[in-house]
């Protein structure tokens, strides 16, 4: 565990290291693991690099230079607007590169890196089509995009998109496997899809969740403040590791995030 203090926990962005919130860094640090070996070799940008512990996870310190200009031995940059946020990834993780940057204005010259690394951003953003047009500026031909998003479907079920706001209050627009596709296929066509669901000791996790609580273990986390959790539902939540969740490109209505992977011609 690190010694620098964590980023407080808001509910914009998930932090490691807090047992309340150990489900959502697990899901966020599973999907991170299932997109590792889908990344190319060569200059890759996370935009909303938020902690620090997906660039970290994905393996910051490697070899050229720092696709922004300055001289440096990194493969992996990390982009924040947050200054603040900045300030404690340079701490946590010196082996990542970060640098201040808009998610709809990206500070990099066209077709400069090999991948783009969008993870838990978009559903955060007020024009998400920008932000995915600078994304496909910024990849090379043949460069690899990866975006994970919350499935409306299941994050906020019974969500309308048309009249209502997200119960997330820092997310500007949830997205459907379908609403997604289609703003992905506008700048980059051929994208494949997956849904990250609950494998099954989580569906079992779940199950015990359903006797005692009447609910699933996402809903029961929401329904009081952690520090008035029952012990119970505290060592259900503490159980969870990134080992818990699965890829699959089948049932992406029934996913609990959805990842986009999609290729530069």
């Amino acid at each position: 565990m690190s010694t620098v203090p964590v980023l407080p926990l808001t509910g914009e962005r998930t932090v490691p290291d807090l047992p309340a919130e150990n489900y959502w860094f697990r899901r966020h640090e599973a999907a991170y693991r299932a997109v590792e070996p889908l990344l190319p070799v060569g200059r890759v940008l996370e935009i909303g690099v938020g902690e620090g512990y997906g660039a970290d996870l994905l393996g910051a310190a490697g070899y050229g230079a720092d696709l922004l200009g300055a001289a440096g031995a990194r493969r992996l940059t990390g982009l924040d607007y947050d200054a603040g946020t900045l300030a404690h990834v340079r701490r946590r993780y010196p082996a990542v590169a970060v640098a201040r940057g808009n998610a709809v204005a990206l500070p990099v010259r066209t077709g400069a890196v090999a991948a783009v690394v969008s993870m838990q951003l978009i559903e955060h953003l007020w024009d998400q089509p920008a932000h995915l047009s600078e994304c496909a500026r910024v990849l090379a031909p043949g460069g690899t995009l990866v975006l994970s998003t919350p499935n409306r479907l299941t994050f906020s079920p019974g969500y309308d998109p048309a009249t209502d706001r997200p119960r997330n209050i820092y997310h500007s627009r949830e997205l459907s496997p379908t609403e997604l596709a289609g703003l992905v296929a506008a700048v980059l066509p051929g994208a494949t899809m997956y849904g990250l669901h609950a494998g099954a000791r989580l569906a079992e996790v779940d199950a015990r969740c359903r006797r005692r609580y009447g609910t699933d273990l996402v809903e029961a986390q929401l329904a009081v403040p952690a520090a008035e959790w029952p012990a119970g539902l505290a060592e259900l939540v503490g159980s969870v590791t990134a080992a818990d969740f699965v890829l699959s490109t089948s049932d992406l209505d029934g996913a609990l995030d959805l990842i986009v992977v999609a290729a530069k011609s």
